[in-house]
């Protein structure tokens, strides 16, 4: 809060015109005139509202003090936004003032409060004297509540209740995970061979931008728009009606819905100013779907149903702990919510999304082990349909309990898989949540013609796009460790199949092979270059394709292709035909996205990125 303090012998104003719409309607004061007054203009910032009654207090003790020293004879508090470019909310601005006012007439003083959110003229005349001027600056001291009084335990999916600290285990994966979050453990770390995996396929830094955002080479860029369009199909893959929506991704705090909601995550916002106001990058499409779908007109028959963004969403992360594809300041984050009539809907609709975020794990070959944030209220009244999705994971889950009220949520899961470095690394999530409808004004009607608040499902079934992709590589790495041959699932893969010619005399026959399979939706090149054919298998193994074929003379004349195949270990001779079906069944049920590369090699430039990883 800043202030500008007069001590004037008169003081005059007049309300004219509106200058926001948010302004204070109700029992204004319109015109007022006063003598010998301590006029307080005062601005109103972000956060001095959370600094709450104690803040406030301070506030006032420091004015009347000014007061009793110039002996002046009243108060008159005027909302002043030209002090500070840092303005809270209209709606919180208005309950400092009030509040403000309110702790001066408990001081036994005149006070007048000029109306906020209006064009005043108005008239002053300073006494002049050494006091008669003064600046002050207040700044509250916030906690954030959310900190305070977690309990953990683990509950089996027997039912079992046990301490955290108490709790024994041969579960390594699950021990890792309450040593980092229960007792705070610095864990083993090493060498991040994964950054190495993620920078060779084309993830790097943009270094002319923020700490924290990405840029994507071509190979990036095939693998990350393959994710965001399979985590539509796993979306709509839940069987109810699912809406896919886009919009902006940056929102006002001066509106409530939006300050309250984004003053759940503190210090991890990111924020811009523009001539509008302040505005809060979003942190998922919460903000995005919330405010779209207030405006829908909602029967329960409608009920349930999903909206789906891929935002782009922004987390003001710590510049030195942000990790390439892992943890980021700018990412994608393939965001779902489902609506539903009420919370016994909703725990129904989670077995739902919960069953197909441990399908999409085990695809992937990898095991998740879970951190269930849930309220007290909630862990004490639903305690059976916890251990019933514990009972479906078949492991213990660490449960993290917090005072109820706090968060727009009841129940938040978090699934972390175990990474290559022994650390654990959230991946998917969902939560059931039963405030922001209420928050943001989405209702629907009931059968009895009732409006009514939706409890509504938090999820990214596969997690973020960029962590999706993290943990596909660390499999590779852990693939690595245990003997196999590392490679990326063929759907995944930036190049699916490169066909090489022996030598020029074979580039028809080649074309052929190339031909055959981009006319089925294969991601396929040929390597044209004049190079010696072991340079050429190397380069292909350094890109893992997953398929490489080799045209030569004996293809040529009995029509068939002389494959490696990357995964298996294995080199084999087959019919085209034969190989399209082997690939094509590879990728069933996933999408297929266009290549970003040109099919001759011949006319690529030098992809800085590609080079080969040491992985042992």
């Amino acid at each position: 809060m800043k202030t500008l303090l007069i001590h004037a012998e008169k003081f005059w104003f007049k309300v004219r015109e509106k200058a926001i719409a948010e302004a204070e309607e109700k029992d204004i004061l319109k015109e007022y005139e006063g003598n010998n007054a301590l006029v307080v203009f005062v601005t109103v910032e972000l956060n001095d509202y959370s600094g709450g009654k104690e803040f406030i207090e301070s506030v006032a003790n420091n004015i009347v003090d000014v007061l009793k020293k110039i002996r002046a004879s009243e108060i008159v508090i005027y909302p002043y936004a030209h002090l500070s470019k840092n303005l809270a909310p209209p709606h919180e601005a208005i309950a400092v003032l009030e509040m403000l006012e309110e702790a001066l007439k408990h001081r036994d003083v005149k006070v007048v409060r000029a109306p906020f959110g209006w064009y005043k003229s108005f008239n002053i005349k300073c006494y002049g004297h050494p006091l008669s001027e003064l600046s002050r600056e207040f700044t509250p001291i916030t906690t954030r509540r959310y900190t305070i009084g977690k309990e953990y335990y683990v509950l089996t999916p027997n039912g079992e209740v046990y301490k955290a600290d108490e709790f024994r285990t041969n579960d390594e994966e699950l021990k890792i995970l309450i040593d980092k979050e229960v007792f705070k453990k610095e864990l083993p770390g090493g060498e991040a061979k994964i950054i190495e995996l993620c920078r060779k396929f084309g993830f790097e830094w943009e270094p002319m931008s923020d700490a924290g955002h990405m840029r994507y080479g071509p190979h990036a860029t095939v693998i990350v728009e393959s994710v965001m369009e399979y985590s539509w199909k796993v979306a709509k893959s839940l069987g109810i009606p699912i809406f896919r929506v886009k919009g902006t991704n940056m929102f006002n705090l001066k509106f409530k819905p939006v300050k309250e909601h984004a003053d759940l995550f503190g210090d991890r916002l990111y924020e811009v100013e523009t001539d509008s106001g302040r505005l809060v990058l979003r942190y998922a499409a919460c903000h995005q779907q919330f405010a779209m779908i207030k405006d829908w007109i909602i029967s329960y028959k409608d009920l349930p149903f999903g909206a789906f963004e891929l935002a782009d969403s922004y987390r003001y992360e710590q510049s030195g702990e942000v990790m390439l594809c892992f943890r980021l300041r700018k990412f994608y984050m393939p965001d779902l919510h489902i609506f539903t009539r009420d919370l016994e809907e909703a725990k129904k609709m989670s077995m739902l999304v919960q069953a197909k975020i441990l399908e999409e794990i085990e695809k992937l070959g990898r095991r998740y082990v879970a951190i269930y944030n849930v309220t007290k209220d909630f862990f004490e009244n639903h305690r059976d349909f916890l251990i019933e999705l514990i009972k479906r994971e078949g492991r213990p889950a660490l449960i993290e309990i917090v005072p109820s009220g706090i968060y727009y949520w009841v129940l938040n899961v978090e699934y972390n898989i175990i990474d290559f470095l022994r650390r654990p690394r959230e991946i998917a999530t969902f939560q059931i949540d039963i405030g922001n409808a209420k928050r943001f004004g989405i209702k629907y009607v009931d059968e009895y013609g009732n409006e009514k608040y939706p409890i509504i499902i938090h999820t990214a079934i596969i997690g973020g796009i960029e962590r999706y992709i993290y943990t596909v590589f660390d499999k590779a790495l852990q693939d690595e460790a245990r003997g196999k041959i590392p490679s990326l699932p063929t759907w995944l893969a930036p190049i699916q199949a490169r066909v090489i010619p022996v030598s020029k005399q074979f580039y028809d026959y080649a074309n052929e092979v190339l031909n055959a399979l981009l006319s089925e939706g294969i991601r396929a090149d040929m390597d044209d270059r004049d190079l010696s054919l072991g340079k050429k298998i190397r380069e292909a193994g350094i890109e893992w394709i997953p398929y490489v074929i080799v045209v030569g003379a004996r293809e040529k004349e009995t029509k068939t292709v002389n494959v490696r195949i990357r995964h298996k270990g294995i080199q084999k001779s087959m019919k085209i035909d034969e190989l399209i079906k082997i690939i094509k069944e590879e990728i069933k049920g996933y999408p297929q996205v266009d290549s970003a590369l040109p099919i001759y090699l011949s006319r690529r430039p030098t992809l800085h990125y590609l080079k080969e990883v040491e992985m042992k």
